[in-house]
């Protein structure tokens, strides 16, 4: 049996299972519940696919297109390619249409029941059976493109492609789309698209008054915050990044562990804390006034105080995407910049600094995207000043209650992201920066120049005892009575969080906040690894491969993460509230969430870390016979451990800390930490949250710490090969090691 045989073969078993052996419609108990393994063909709710079609005849279409496709596998090779993509096409389409067309009480549309009269009944949404068979029917039609040449008839890339292509249509252009649906349709749902118009031209939001001394709109005064942030999180992530690899700084793992703490924290801690600093009634604050008589101002509620939180807040973020990279310049390049007799500085202007420009494009275009939808830190820090998001979670909670404003908002904040990811393609389109080949490597990087040491020195060292107070002070707070007003030291914050104790011989976790921090670590622990994966398998298709319509899929990629997470909660609720997909309150929504709107972090890092490893190594590795799926594996995959361990930090800490999102996604049944500590600060129970916060903060450390433990890290040294080998011992060779 050849390889497309035994493909074809292994996917239509998987769509066997689908229609026998696994409930159609989504369960009410959940489908992890398990209780329909004992009523599968005797409860018609439990039902597969076979059991559905006497009550749902429209069933019977999927199963005939089904077998259609196993029918082709008989037929001859060009026949059976044209056949098998043609019937799995109509499989995806028919499954999509049905899944829309019809509803729990029939017809979805009036137009439909119009034409087609009253259905006896209706359907709820699609269950496991159904989406198992849709993920076959696209597995068919990717064997089918690859059959037929598509993509050098690399079926692993095929697939790749058109899986990445189904989920990102999925969860996040179908959640987007139904969002601006909404927004120009009446309370009938008839098109009316006149708050759509009115938005637009809202003065508010494109005023530039502030150019003669008033307030600037909403665009602008957003606009120019995120291309301040961007900028000082760059600038502050390369000196750390030049910090932990280019200097003599003792203490270099305190440094690396200092600079992830602000991405570990819940945003509107940062926030409390330097209110607590700096506020009117702030510790900084009042010991200025006493000492030297400065009267108290409101300097820190407005762009300034949002801009300092920010910067602390991203810096880690740009720190993650630029410390694989910096690390990643070839040391034998800046040594053969020496021996031309260029010095430290020329040498780190000319050769080092050109190469780390990928990632220096990366982290400002994310830190700029990230400013543009960050939500928790203009909340609390924004005042009377309010931005793009808080302009949207206002118009869709507040009082307005105005879902165009809030798409009009939406789709200008998507203008200015979609503007710098294109002038970034502009400035690094055309150039190359490779530093790994397939040759031998060493030696150490070459010292920063003494003038920029010391530079560097200068920011990273205030920055980081700067960051050990705002620290200090969140850790403080867990123990002090109340805030500002008693300042008595306590345990009983975390009792009432975290407390255990014993009942008749059994452990009760008896502490508030048990529920959500479980169900917190188990959704981040199932996100995080496939953020990673999604994310730097995308990163490797954009990369490596050449297909039509890259660059647009690059950006739909991006879509998700320069949306505010208040847009995405909302689109997210009204996109899975009613079928085809009905996933609000479960976990599920959750996951998706979190992988779609934090893959493209693991994605731009990894187009910034795959920039620099040559294609000769994997055109070595296919040349000797590899597969691409091996390839990705055995060759790529190892150099990028820098770039892994920066998703899987980034996704599992975001999956923990979000907030704008999570809020609207959150039930009873799976509520996170974020939510949980959002309510807590809400009830005026600040010591229970700054405790609850403290212990995120300590778990995350732990898990990040065995995350970069099991991915190891990424070193190009020389080894001198044994004597008794043919090869010279002065040869080279490209080593991967674990670091333990």
């Amino acid at each position: 049996m050849n390889a497309n045989n035994r493909r074809l073969t292994g996917a239509l078993i998987i769509g066997a299972v689908a229609l026998l052996l696994l409930p159609w419609f989504s369960l009410e108990a959940g489908f992890f519940s398990s209780g329909w393994l004992t009523s599968l063909w005797s409860d018609s709710a439990n039902a597969p696919a076979l059991w559905q079609v006497g009550e749902h005849p429209w069933l019977a279409i999927a199963i005939a297109l089904f077998v259609l496709c196993a029918g082709c596998g008989i037929l001859p090779g060009a026949q059976r390619s044209r056949l098998l993509l043609l019937f799995s096409a109509l499989g995806v389409l028919f499954l999509v249409i049905e899944g829309h067309a019809i509803g729990y009480s029939g017809w979805s549309w009036l137009w439909l029941e119009n034409r087609f009269g009253a259905l006896a009944s209706g359907q709820p949404a699609m269950g496991a059976g159904a989406l198992l068979l849709l993920t076959t029917f696209l597995l068919l039609f990717s064997f089918a493109l690859a059959e037929r040449g598509v993509m050098k008839g690399d079926a692993f890339v095929v697939a790749s492609l058109v899986l990445l292509t189904a989920l990102v249509s999925i969860f996040v252009l179908y959640p987007v789309l139904s969002m601006f649906v909404v927004s120009v349709q009446d309370v009938d749902g008839s098109f009316k698209p006149d708050g759509l118009i009115s938005n637009i031209q809202d003065p508010s939001i494109w005023s530039l008054s502030c150019l003669s001394g008033g307030t600037c709109g909403t665009a602008w005064r957003t606009l120019w915050l995120a291309l301040m942030t961007a900028a000082g999180s760059t600038l502050l992530g390369l000196a750390f990044a030049l910090a932990a690899t280019r200097t003599p700084l003792p203490f270099k793992k305190a440094l690396r562990m200092l600079t992830i703490l602000p991405i570990i924290t819940p945003p509107f801690v940062i926030g409390l804390a330097l209110i607590l600093l700096f506020g009117r009634s702030g510790v900084v604050t009042e010991h200025l006034a006493a000492l030297f008589g400065i009267e108290p101002g409101r300097w820190l509620y407005g762009l300034t105080g949002i801009w300092i939180a920010q910067v602390l807040s991203f810096t880690p973020i740009a720190f993650l995407v630029l410390i694989g990279v910096v690390e990643g310049v070839s040391p034998s390049l800046e040594e053969a910049s020496q021996t031309l007799r260029a010095n430290r500085w020329r040498t780190f202007t000319r050769v080092s600094l050109p190469l780390m420009a990928p990632g220096l494009a990366n982290a400002f275009l994310i830190s700029f995207i990230e400013s543009m939808a960050d939500f928790g830190n203009p909340m609390v820090l924004g005042g009377s000043h309010g931005v793009l998001s808080t302009e949207i979670f206002f118009s869709v909670v507040g009082a307005q209650n105005d879902p165009s404003r809030a798409a009009v908002l939406a789709m200008i904040l998507l203008c200015f992201t979609l503007t710098a990811f294109v002038l970034q393609r502009w400035w690094l389109g055309g150039k190359n920066f490779a530093t790994v080949t397939g040759k031998g490597d060493g030696g150490k990087h070459v010292q920063l120049p003494r003038v920029l040491r010391f530079g560097v020195y200068g920011m990273v060292i205030p920055w980081g005892l700067f960051t050990l107070v705002i620290y200090g002070m969140i850790v403080v707070g867990g123990f002090v009575q109340s805030w500002g007003l008693n300042d008595a030291l306590t345990i009983e914050h975390y009792v009432r969080a975290f407390g255990v104790s014993f009942s008749d011989g059994h452990l009760l976790w008896s502490g508030v906040a048990w529920n959500s921090f479980w169900t917190t670590l188990e959704i981040a622990l199932i996100a995080a690894p496939l953020t990673a994966i999604v994310g730097l398998l995308t990163a490797w298709l954009i990369v490596r491969q050449k297909f039509a319509g890259r660059q647009t899929f690059e950006f739909l990629l991006m879509l998700s993460f320069a949306i505010p997470g208040t847009v995405i909660g909302v689109s997210y609720v009204m996109a899975y509230n009613l079928p085809p997909l009905e996933i609000t309150g479960t976990a599920m929504i959750l996951v998706a969430c979190f992988v779609f709107r934090n893959m493209p972090v693991g994605v731009r890092g990894g187009i910034a870390a795959m920039s620099q490893l040559d294609k000769s190594l994997d055109e070595a590795s296919l040349t000797l016979g590899a597969n691409s799926f091996r390839t990705l594996r055995k060759v790529v995959l190892p150099l990028l451990k820098p770039a892994i361990s920066a998703a899987l930090v980034y996704a599992f800490v975001r999956a923990i800390t979000s907030i704008s999102a999570v809020i609207f996604l959150v039930s009873a049944q799976y509520n996170m930490a974020t939510s949980y500590i959002v309510g807590l600060v809400e009830n005026g129970e600040y010591g229970v949250a700054i405790a609850y916060s403290t212990v995120l903060i300590v778990v995350m450390l732990a898990i990040i710490g065995m995350f970069q433990w099991l991915v190891g890290e990424r070193r190009l040294r020389r080894v001198a090969r044994p004597v008794d080998m043919a090869i010279p011992p002065a040869s080279t060779s490209l080593t991967q090691e674990r670091a333990v």
